[in-house]
Parts: structure tokens; C-alpha cells; sequence
């Protein structure tokens, strides 16, 4: 290309890049826009059936005397439950991806089908739950059950979470801890980890969010939509929860109940949102104590 051909080309290749800049601009707007009015439309919506009595009274079959107490209750267990299978499992798949296995056929095998179980439908999972925790081992309908499920959902993120934050410790800090002696293991836990843990707790928080959303998985397990009491007995009683409690809500025809499943929603995004903040927070206070 001659000088004077690539002259005449910059005009439209300004013009171009101008227009690529807008249309990106206005996409991002667009759904920010959209954000906006669905928040608007359910905290208006919603905001004067929220106070403390909702809170803390159990579902009812009239409207105005609904509340979330057991739905609630019943997520917070099945966050906690899901994060001690989860947890433990997940970061030691990915320290022995990482530390130990093999660079092999194999080990490629699995990683790939680790990455495309992160992408695969969580009602699939909740129909591997119900086929093997409901019904294969007997745990009927009850916490473990749904906490195994969830487990299913968020355990491949947890691993790529883990390897990736593995990953990015220099090899630096690998080869200093060998040249001084130490173990495979004494890296990994007083080197590795410590520098990984930022990254680690980000995954496996924003892992746990996915899982407090999820309805799916426990519609297809069979949880129960009308729990008035406090499960006492994780292997035996019923449990809902908030997105369980919110989908029966919104399906029934009285206007009251919509209201109520408007405030539901709301209680779950400050939960949503806590919990993504407290990743961030807690990525920022370990990332001032790297020294690399």
C-alpha cells in the first residue's frame, strides 16, 4: 500500500473505530438501563412489605401474614453445608491438578471435562441429585440432599478458581522452597497457599453466590415450597429456601403474594451483594500482604 493510499484510509478507519466505541458504549448503557428499571420496578414493588415481622415470621397462606424465617434459615444452612463439602474438596482437587498429577493425556482429559462441567445447566445437576442423593442413597428431600446438589453446581468453578489462583504464584517462590529444603507438601501449604488464598476465597465466594441463587436444582430434588417450621435434622427434614420461596410466590395469582415475593428478592440481593463484597474485600486485604 502506497503512502498516499494509507492517508486516504485513516479517515474511515477513525470513523470506524469511532463507531465501534459508540455501539460498544450504547450495549453497556442499555443493559445498565434495564439493570436500573428492573431494580426500580421490584424495590417499589416490594419495599413496603419488608420490615423485621417479614423477616422473622414463617410462610402463611395469606398474603399479609407471609414471611421468609424458613426460607432464610433454610438457605443459610444450605450455603453452609455446601461450602464444607465444597470447600475442601474443590482445593484439594486443584492442588493435586496443579502440584501433583502428571502433565499427561489424562490429566488433559480431565481438565477439559472439568471446564465444561462449569458450563453445564444447573438442572442437570439437580437431576443427577435427585437420581443419586434423593433416591440412590435415601436421603430423601432433606438439607444434605440439596447441599450435595449445589455441591455438584459449584464444585468445577471452585477447582478453576483454585487452579488459576495456584497458577499465577510465581515459580519463583516454588524453586526458592525446594532450594531451601522443603518438602512438596510444606510448599504448597506454607507457600503456595498463602499467596493463592486472595484468589481462592474470591472463586469460592462468588461460587457460594451462584449457589444461594439457585432454584433449579432443588425444584428438580423436590424441596418443598411451604416449610413452616425450622429444620432441625439435616438428614431428615424438608427444607425450602429464598429463590424456592420466591418462584412459589410469584406463581400464585393474588397480588399480595407478589409483593411479598418482591421483598424476597430484595432481601436476597443484599445477601448477593454482601457476599460479593466480602470477596472483594477480602481479595484487596490479602493482595497488600503480597510481597511478590
Amino acid at each position: 500500500m502506497s503512502l498516499e493510499e494509507h492517508k486516504r484510509g485513516r479517515p474511515f478507519a477513525k470513523f470506524a473505530s469511532q463507531a465501534f466505541a459508540l455501539l460498544c458504549a450504547g450495549a453497556t448503557w442499555l443493559c445498565v438501563s434495564i439493570l436500573i428499571l428492573l431494580l426500580w420496578n421490584i424495590v417499589s414493588f416490594g419495599l413496603d412489605s419488608l420490615s423485621w415481622d417479614y423477616i422473622n415470621r414463617f410462610p402463611s397462606r395469606f398474603a399479609e401474614k407471609a414471611g421468609i424465617k424458613s426460607a432464610l434459615v433454610g438457605s443459610i444452612y444450605l450455603i453452609g453445608l455446601t461450602a464444607l463439602f465444597a470447600v475442601p474438596v474443590g482445593i484439594g482437587a486443584a492442588i493435586y491438578l496443579e502440584e501433583y498429577s502428571p502433565k499427561n493425556r489424562w490429566q488433559t482429559i480431565v481438565q477439559i471435562n472439568i471446564a465444561n462441567l462449569a458450563g453445564v445447566p444447573s438442572i442437570v445437576y439437580g437431576i443427577l441429585g435427585l437420581g443419586l442423593f434423593v433416591r440412590a442413597m435415601q436421603l430423601n428431600r432433606s438439607l444434605v440432599a440439596g447441599a450435595l446438589t449445589l455441591t455438584l453446581v459449584v464444585l468445577p468453578i471452585v477447582i478453576l478458581a483454585a487452579q488459576e489462583s495456584l497458577r499465577a504464584v510465581p515459580s519463583t517462590i516454588r524453586q526458592a522452597s525446594y532450594a531451601l529444603g522443603a518438602t512438596r507438601w510444606q510448599t504448597v501449604w506454607h507457600q503456595l497457599l498463602p499467596a493463592a488464598l486472595p484468589g481462592i476465597m474470591t472463586g469460592v465466594i462468588l461460587a457460594l453466590s451462584r449457589a444461594l441463587g439457585e432454584a433449579a436444582p432443588l425444584v428438580a430434588i423436590g424441596a418443598a415450597t411451604y416449610v413452616p417450621f425450622l429444620p432441625e435434622d439435616v438428614f431428615k427434614d424438608e427444607f425450602t429456601a429464598l429463590p424456592l420461596q420466591i418462584f412459589n410466590w410469584t406463581g400464585l395469582p393474588q397480588k399480595g403474594f407478589h409483593e411479598v415475593a418482591a421483598a424476597g428478592i430484595i432481601i436476597l440481593l443484599i445477601v448477593l451483594v454482601c457476599m460479593n463484597a466480602l470477596a472483594v474485600a477480602l481479595r484487596y486485604r490479602f493482595s497488600r500482604n503480597k510481597r511478590w
